[in-house]
């Protein structure tokens, strides 16, 4: 329930910032108005010792968020890829939240296992290791299946993360109300859409019966893919709370070192992961949202290996076209091809100078393209284009959130890989497939067969349609002309008047 309850969180919330030095910081990140920043500061000052200390040893914004728990945590890894909301700086800032806790208790973890799958650990399994690694939702555990003697990741979900999630979740719609009613300008940037964005993802996560799905939907689109492998869910041994798949064996892609040291070209993998990303986004319009290091390894053999599929990005199909255009309009520098396309979207309000808005991307793309290779970064293009299509009134686009941020987390993904990657050069020959088998004849003929067959589906029912739309005309004319009779019809003293004459004179003529 959003009510008044959840104002005791949000004083908490503002005790902790104030206790760790945040509030400040935060406030002059978002340049937020005087009113806000009142707010703030009356939620957060006179109760500065209710807050979290915290450790003293992170930045401000980074120490506050992990002393207030792992709503707040997963909420600030979201919000480091919005520097269009939380500014350049603190979303770096942001970036340096790992998604590790403590983890909770092997014990805890069994007695989890046995309620949701019935059965004693030691009946599923030969071995059971104690957690290898422990996240904001839940924590993974190593195991050994007695049936196959195969090596299993066993992922738990939090005990009572639920409940702790929906209350924090809570106070975040309350304070994102409480600014946008302080701050009419900040409705531009929605924040309710944003905590409405975050609370869908965070619900998807929980429920680990919906991360198989998305496994089991990501392995139907790229089975047929080279170079890429995932570990798939073992549906009979799932449910809402735990999840067994497949153990992913390799070289975690942040030890940079270990995979040159096993002979790995580093180089080629910084542009397929580029490469990957993009071809689910265009090609499937299903992505994997959450593409950081620890979700990404190189195996043996120099498969790139996706796991961990709880946040999982979709667009639809006009939307990825849109996308499409614009970055292969960035990449051969047609400026006016990217407003014009902005503007066909609807993405710029129609009273606006396109040519302005032109000559305004191209102040954002050519200071990057004329930077060498290392320099050319899809974070700063982002970060430009979300000033410019402020000023030119673009509001926040909610789908293109995930898509965004994974851009983003892709980039440093593969930098970290290869320093001197060229992201457009990797993303030119997959955008140029996408928009030759997507915008060219072959699509246009594509979109007209798919219009015939829709036609076709719904045939036996266009006479139908057809007889009820005429009769509503006609029924509407009926009832307009009800309406508009009696403004035409003479008072009935003058019609009878009038025929009383009438039939006098008829009298007389006849006499």
């Amino acid at each position: 329930m959003r009510g008044p309850h959840n104002i005791w969180r949000l004083i908490r919330t503002g005790a902790t910032f104030e206790r760790s030095g945040a509030m400040g910081v935060a406030l002059d990140a978002v340049e937020a108005p005087p009113r806000v920043r009142m707010a703030a500061r009356v939620l957060g000052w006179p109760f500065r010792w209710l807050g979290y200390k915290g450790d003293p040893n992170l930045p401000p914004v980074t120490r506050a968020i992990t002393a207030l728990g792992p709503a707040y945590i997963k909420f600030g890894q979201i919000l480091s890829t919005r520097a269009d909301v939380v500014g350049t700086e603190l979303a770096d800032q942001l970036r340096m939240l790992q998604d590790k806790l403590p983890p909770f208790p092997t014990e805890t973890a069994r007695r989890i296992i046995q309620t949701e799958l019935h059965q004693p650990v030691e009946a599923i399994f030969a071995e059971f290791s104690e957690p290898v690694a422990a996240a904001s939702i839940a924590q993974v555990h190593r195991a050994r299946l007695h049936a196959t003697d195969q090596d299993v990741a066993v992922k738990i979900l939090r005990p009572d993360i639920e409940a702790a999630f929906r209350r924090d979740i809570d106070a975040f719609h309350l304070a994102a109300s409480l600014i946008e009613r302080l701050s009419p300008a900040s409705r531009r940037l929605r924040p309710r859409d944003v905590v409405n964005h975050f609370e869908s993802v965070v619900t998807g996560e929980l429920d680990l019966r919906l991360e198989a799905a998305s496994a089991s939907e990501f392995f139907e689109n790229t089975k047929d893919d080279p170079g890429l492998d995932l570990p798939l869910p073992d549906w009979q041994l799932s449910s809402r709370r735990v999840l067994i798949s497949d153990w992913a064996e390799g070289i975690p892609l942040g030890d940079r070192d270990a995979i040159v040291a096993a002979g790995h070209d580093t180089v080629d993998l910084g542009r397929r992961v580029i490469q990957m990303f993009l071809q689910h986004a265009l090609r499937d319009g299903f992505f994997h949202a959450d593409m950081h290091h620890g979700n990404l390894k190189v195996a043996a053999n120099g498969d790139l290996i996706v796991y961990d599929f709880g946040i999982m990005g979709e667009i639809d199909e006009y939307t990825r076209r849109v996308y499409a255009e614009i970055l292969m309009g960035f990449i051969q520098r047609d400026y006016r091809r990217v407003a014009r396309v902005h503007f066909e979207a609807g993405y710029v309000p129609r009273d606006r100078d396109e040519a302005a808005f032109a000559r305004a991307l191209r102040a954002v793309g050519e200071p990057i393209f004329g930077a060498n290779a290392s320099k050319i970064s899809m974070a700063s293009l982002l970060s430009y284009l979300f000033e410019v299509t402020e000023r030119f009134g673009m509001q926040t686009r909610t789908e293109l959130i995930l898509l965004q941020r994974t851009m983003v987390v892709v980039e440093g993904v593969a930098r970290s890989l290869d320093p001197q990657l060229n992201i457009w050069e990797s993303a030119r020959p997959v955008v140029t497939d996408y928009i030759r088998d997507n915008l060219g004849p072959r699509a246009i003929a594509n979109d007209a067969k798919r219009i015939a067959q829709t036609i076709s589906r719904y045939a036996p029912l266009l006479p139908e349609v057809v007889e009820q739309a005429l009769w509503d005309r006609a029924h509407r004319a009926e009832i307009e002309a009800e309406k508009a009779a009696p403004r035409k019809r003479m008072p009935t003293w003058v019609a009878g008047t009038l025929f009383a004459l009438i039939g006098l004179s008829l009298g007389l003529a006849i006499g």
